[in-house]
């Protein structure tokens, strides 16, 4: 029986009996019953996983496509049972995006759907393989460069209110939220390491309070980045450094379909001015380095001299021979590549040089900030009102079309360098990176300054050059998710 009492204009309700408790629901609340199930196939071994799919994970989206997160868990983590040696409680959180080319990025599936980077997988999808170990897993959507509300920051933004609503939703779900583990190729590698090396940062806070992101923290546990596109106000400068006075190019020109990247490849030779461009470039890497003031793992500054040559060229070059000494020590045979030194089975030295007409150049110079704003990145970098902008000095003070340069702030968000180890930021301790040798996507320095920056800071960094490798990712699954196990467990 309910009562209503007038009292001083007020109405006030009184339970006669009893009267329920309404609690007020979000969409921000995690619904453990809106689920539906799905049989997957890896390895000849079927598993059942209970799959929430299309989850809104901010209050407020401008973008109803790709602010999306599909959330799988192992079904029978429900009959409290373990995997892997994980269970309901204790699953770490594999968090893998699918942004490719800094493109809108669709929330991956656990079944093959075509959406992912780069279109239709053959055998199981990467999620499929990480729920057969055990992983709870939730892949994020997020903005792209396309469009006016997905510029820079936008996409690191979703990827934070993805992981907020994780943590905000840590006990109603199975998984540890705590040990989220993201992961992402390409540009997707790029947002991969830029997440694990800004968390919590409060530059970002307004963008997510915007959003109607939850009331959590984004700081995650580890980080897996394969190829990653970053460092991008510094990428030319690295690009040319490694690829100056190679003039004969294999460029791919870009073309979407379905917003996934078609690559075609174009051939070609450096003009005169471009030669002159990647000089310029070229000689102005050496005072970026040796103004970081990174130091090797003997304690020695590593340093290049006005022609590029020094300690730190030769901390690129042991990964490499790390890499061929690994594939050497397979069985391969690699005495046709006479840049490398062999003897007794030992590589003892590496021409860089004739190593990287080996490799072959892929980009003209500026390889990112296009002169004439015809880089994705260039549109990255755009806003509401101008979709392509300059994102450094150099390309500013040549460029052959005007659309002016984004501002000092939206740079730095989009560079984990910058937030690395600073204070007010929860940086990720767990790394791991991958660059094949074979990659010319992005000069080899990005990965190895992103490393060393890392480990000078004391974060755990397992850095590789996987052997011959093209631009790629999610190649070796079965080495990652080892990680993973030795990294969590």
């Amino acid at each position: 029986m309910k009562q209503f009492i007038l009292f001083a204009g007020f109405s006030i309700l009184i339970c006669a009996t009893s009267c329920k408790t309404v609690q007020k629901t979000s969409v921000l609340d995690f619904n453990a019953e809106a689920f539906t199930t799905q049989t997957l196939k890896v390895n000849d071994k079927e598993i059942k996983v209970r799959a929430y799919e299309n989850i809104s994970y901010v209050e407020n989206p401008v973008d109803t496509i790709y602010q999306k997160m599909n959330i799988y868990i192992p079904a029978e983590y429900f009959e409290n049972k373990t995997i892997n040696g994980y269970s309901a409680d204790n699953a770490p959180i594999f968090f893998p995006n699918q942004i490719g080319g800094y493109m809108p990025g669709n929330p991956g599936t656990a079944i093959n759907n075509g959406k992912g980077m780069g279109g239709m997988q053959s055998g199981p999808t990467t999620i499929a393989q990480a729920l057969a170990k055990g992983y709870v897993v939730a892949s994020a959507g997020a903005r792209g460069r396309t469009f006016k509300t997905g510029k820079a920051p936008a996409a690191i933004v979703d990827l934070k209110a993805a992981v907020r609503y994780l943590k905000f939703n840590d006990k109603k779900m199975a998984g540890d939220a705590n040990k989220i583990i993201s992961n992402g190729t390409s540009a997707g590698g790029a947002l991969s390491a830029l997440l694990g090396a800004t968390g919590n940062n409060k530059d970002y806070e307004p963008y997510l309070k915007a959003l109607g992101a939850a009331d959590a923290t984004d700081d995650i546990f580890a980080v897996s980045a394969y190829c990653p596109i970053t460092n991008l106000d510094h990428a030319d400068m690295a690009y040319e450094w490694q690829f100056n006075g190679v003039n004969d190019y294999k460029k791919i020109d870009i073309s979407m379909l379905d917003y996934n990247v078609q690559r075609k490849e174009v051939s070609g030779t450096l003009s005169a001015n471009e030669i002159n461009v990647s000089n310029q470039l070229k000689a102005a890497f050496p005072e970026y380095v040796n103004s970081l003031q990174l130091k090797d793992a003997n304690g020695n500054l590593l340093q290049l001299d006005k022609d590029g040559n020094g300690n730190f060229k030769e901390l690129v070059k042991s990964y490499v021979i790390a890499s061929a000494q690994k594939t050497l020590d397979k069985g391969t045979d690699l005495s046709a590549l006479k840049w490398l030194t062999i003897e007794n089975g030992k590589i003892t030295a590496l021409d860089f040089d004739g190593y990287v007409r080996y490799m072959e150049r892929m980009k003209t110079p500026p390889a990112f900030d296009a002169l004439d704003l015809s880089s994705g990145e260039n549109q990255l970098f755009g806003n509401e009102t101008t979709d392509s902008r300059h994102f450094t000095k150099f390309a500013l003070a040549n460029t052959t079309k005007q659309g002016g340069i984004a501002e000092e702030k939206t740079i730095k968000m989009m560079n984990p360098m910058y937030y690395i180890g600073t204070q007010g930021t929860t940086t990720t301790k767990h790394w791991r990176i991958r660059h094949g040798t074979k990659d010319k996507d992005t000069g080899l320095g990005i990965s190895v300054l992103l490393a060393t920056l890392l480990q000078n800071n004391g974060y755990d960094v397992n850095l590789e050059l996987p052997w011959d490798r093209p631009h790629s990712g999610d190649y070796d699954l079965d080495e990652l998710f080892t990680w993973i196990d030795k990294t969590t467990k």
